[in-house]
C-alpha cells in the first residue's frame, strides 16, 4: 500500500524519498512550537493507539481461551503454552528488524501494511485445525505484530512536542498495559458465548479500519535512506532467542541436565554473545548495543523486564487457576480481571502528566512499590480464596503498574540522543517481548518443578489406615477409585495454588528490587528533558 505523499518531496523542504534525511540534532521546522505538526498531534496519536492496542491485545486475549483450545485440539497444558510462547518469541525476533523496515519503506507505509498483514494472520489463526497449524499461524501473525510497536513508538516521538511527551506516552501506554489487562474479559465473553475462534477473527475488521484511518490521518514522514541489512546480526539473535526459549520450555520434560537442554542453553548464549560482538563491530548494526552505555536507558530496560515478567505471569496464571482449578467460567474470569484493566486505564494518563510535572523517579518508585505489594498479596492464592480477593489484589498491582510503566519507558527513551530514538524503541520492544516470553517459560518450569515435588511429598504422607491416615480416609478407600477422587482433586488444587504462590513471590521480590533501581533515575524536568521530534512532520495531506 503506497501512501500518496511518501514518494514526493516534503512540503517543508525536506529531501525526496530515498534522500539524506535532515540533521536530527537540529530542531526542524515541523517541530516548531505552534506548527501544525505539534498542534494536531492528538488525532494521529489516537490512530497509533488503535494499532498498538490491537497488536498487544492479542498477546493476552488468548490466555482465557487456552482451556477451550486445548480441549478442541486434545493437547497437554505444556504444549498448549506454545500458542502464547511462539507468538512472544517471534515478536522478539522480528522487532529488531522493525527499525530498519521503517527506514526502508517509510513509517506510515510500514504501519498501514503491518495492520493489514496482522489482520490476515489473525484470520489464519481463526482457521487453524490443530496445534501445529495454530503455532505456525501465530508466528505469521507475530511478524506484523512485532513491527507495529516499533514504528508506532517512533512516530509518537516525532509528532509530539517535547514538553508534552509524558502526557502523550501516558495515553500511548493504554495500548501497552491496558490492552493486555482487558484481554481476559473480552476473550472470556467470546469463548463462553460465541466461539474461541472469534478472538482472532475480530482483528480483521479492526485491522482494516485502522489501516484506513492511518492512510487518511497519519502524516507522511520523509523516507530515510535505509542502511544495508545486517543479515549476520539477525541470524544470530534469532538463533539465540529460539534456543534459549526452547531450553527453558522443555527443561522440565527433558531434564535440566540433559544433553539437549544444555546444548540449547550453551548454543543460545554463544549466539547471543556473537550477536553483541557483531553489532559492536559493524557500521550499521541491527540494534546499536552502544546505547547500553547510557545508564538511564539500561536501567529502564531492567525495570521494564521486571514489570513485563510480572504482568504476563499474573495474566497467564490467575485466569488459568480460576478456570481449571476453581471451575469459574471464562466470562466470569474475564469480568473479575476487568477492574484491573480499568484501574490501569485511569492511572496511565495521570502517570504521564506526573512525568511532565515532576519527572520519572517518584512515579516509578511509588508505582513499583505498590506493584510489589499487590504481587505479594497474590501469594495468598488458594483453593478457598474469594473472588473479591482476586479483584482487590489485581487492582493494587494495576495501580502500581499504571504509575510505573510509562514513566520508566519515557525516562529511558528521553536519555537517548534524538537521532537514535528509532533504534532505542526497537531495543525497548525487544526487551518487552523477550522478557515476557522467556520469563513465562522460566516461571512455568519453576511452577511445574515445585508442583511435582509438593505433590510427591504430600501424597507420601497419606497413610491409608484407620490409625495413621486422616479420619474417614479408609472408608473412602473402600469405595474404590471414585471414593478417593475428591481427595486427590482437592490435593491437586492445593498443590497448584502453592506452586503459583511461589511464582508470585518471585515476581514480588523482583518488583521490590526494581523500586530500589528506580531511585537512580534523575529528574529531567523541563523542556529539555525529552528528545525533540527527530524530523519535521507535515500535516496529513487532503485526500
Amino acid at each position: 500500500m503506497t501512501h500518496p505523499t511518501e514518494s514526493r518531496p516534503d512540503a517543508e523542504g525536506d529531501p525526496p524519498s530515498g534522500g539524506d534525511p535532515p540533521s536530527r540534532g537540529d530542531p526542524p521546522p515541523g517541530a516548531a512550537e505552534g506548527s501544525p505538526s505539534t498542534r494536531s498531534w492528538a488525532l494521529p496519536l489516537a490512530v497509533l493507539i488503535v494499532g498498538m492496542f490491537m497488536s498487544v491485545l492479542d498477546i493476552t486475549i488468548v490466555n482465557v481461551a487456552i482451556p477451550a483450545i486445548q480441549r478442541d485440539f486434545g493437547t497437554t497444558t505444556e504444549d498448549i503454552q506454545w500458542i502464547t510462547t511462539a507468538y512472544s518469541l517471534a515478536l522478539g525476533v522480528i522487532v529488531p528488524v522493525s527499525g530498519w523496515l521503517g527506514d526502508r519503506v517509510g513509517l506510515t507505509r510500514a504501519y498501514n501494511v503491518s495492520l493489514l498483514a496482522f489482520a490476515a494472520g489473525s484470520a489464519l489463526c481463526g482457521l487453524a485445525w490443530d496445534l501445529e497449524s495454530m503455532v505456525v499461524f501465530r508466528i505469521v501473525q507475530a511478524i506484523p505484530g512485532g513491527i507495529l510497536p516499533v514504528v508506532t513508538l517512533t512516530m509518537v516521538y516525532r509528532i509530539v512536542p517535547r514538553e508534552k511527551i509524558g502526557t502523550a506516552m501516558g495515553l500511548y501506554g493504554l495500548g501497552i498495559v491496558f490492552a493486555p489487562a482487558i484481554g481476559p474479559t473480552l476473550g472470556g465473553y467470546l469463548v463462553e458465548y460465541v466461539d474461541w475462534r472469534l478472538i482472532f477473527f475480530i482483528n480483521v475488521p479492526i485491522g482494516l479500519l485502522g489501516a484506513a484511518l492511518g492512510y487518511f490521518l497519519l502524516p507522511a514522514f520523509p523516507q530515510a535512506r535505509a542502511a544495508r541489512f545486517d543479515v549476520l546480526g539477525f541470524l544470530t539473535v534469532a538463533v539465540a532467542m529460539f534456543s534459549l526459549l526452547l531450553a527453558l520450555s522443555k527443561g522440565q520434560d527433558w531434564g535440566w541436565t540433559s544433553y539437549r537442554v544444555l546444548m540449547l542453553i550453551v548454543g543460545g548464549l554463544l549466539s547471543l554473545a556473537l550477536f553483541v560482538v557483531i553489532e559492536l563491530e559493524i557500521d550499521s548494526p541491527l540494534l546499536d548495543m552502544r546505547l547500553f552505555k547510557l545508564w538511564p536507558f539500561t536501567n529502564s530496560l531492567l525495570l521494564i523486564t521486571v514489570l513485563s515478567v510480572g504482568l504476563f505471569a499474573v495474566l497467564f496464571y490467575v485466569p488459568l487457576y480460576m478456570q481449571e482449578g476453581l471451575r469459574i467460567q471464562p466470562l466470569r474470569t474475564g469480568l473479575l480481571l476487568l477492574p484491573e484493566a480499568l484501574v490501569m486505564g485511569l492511572t496511565m494518563p495521570v502517570a504521564g502528566r506526573l512525568y511532565d510535572l515532576i519527572g520519572p523517579r517518584w512515579p516509578a518508585v511509588v508505582g513499583l512499590a505498590i506493584a510489589a505489594y499487590g504481587t505479594y498479596l497474590l501469594c495468598g492464592i488458594n483453593a478457598d480464596m474469594t473472588q473479591r480477593d482476586v479483584v482487590i489484589w489485581t487492582c493494587i498491582r494495576a495501580l502500581g503498574n499504571g504509575l510505573a510503566m510509562m514513566s520508566i519507558m519515557t525516562a529511558g527513551l528521553a536519555a537517548v540522543p534524538p537521532d537514535q530514538v528509532n533504534g532505542a524503541s526497537a531495543i525497548n520492544n525487544v526487551v518487552q517481548r523477550v522478557a515476557s516470553a522467556l520469563g513465562l517459560a522460566v516461571l512455568t518450569s519453576l511452577a511445574a518443578t515445585h508442583q511435582a515435588q509438593v505433590m510427591a511429598d504430600r501424597s507420601s504422607r497419606i497413610v491409608l489406615s484407620d490409625t495413621h491416615g486422616p479420619p474417614g480416609l479408609a472408608d473412602l478407600v473402600e469405595q474404590g477409585p471414585m471414593g478417593l477422587y475428591p481427595v486427590m482433586q482437592r490435593l491437586q488444587l492445593e498443590v497448584t495454588a502453592t506452586a503459583y504462590s511461589n511464582v508470585f513471590l518471585v515476581c514480588a521480590v523482583l518488583t521490590a528490587a526494581g523500586a530500589v533501581l528506580a531511585l537512580m533515575f534523575k529528574v529531567p524536568h523541563g523542556a529539555d528533558s525529552a528528545p525533540a521530534p527527530a524530523e519535521g512532520v507535515p500535516a496529513p495531506p487532503p485526500h
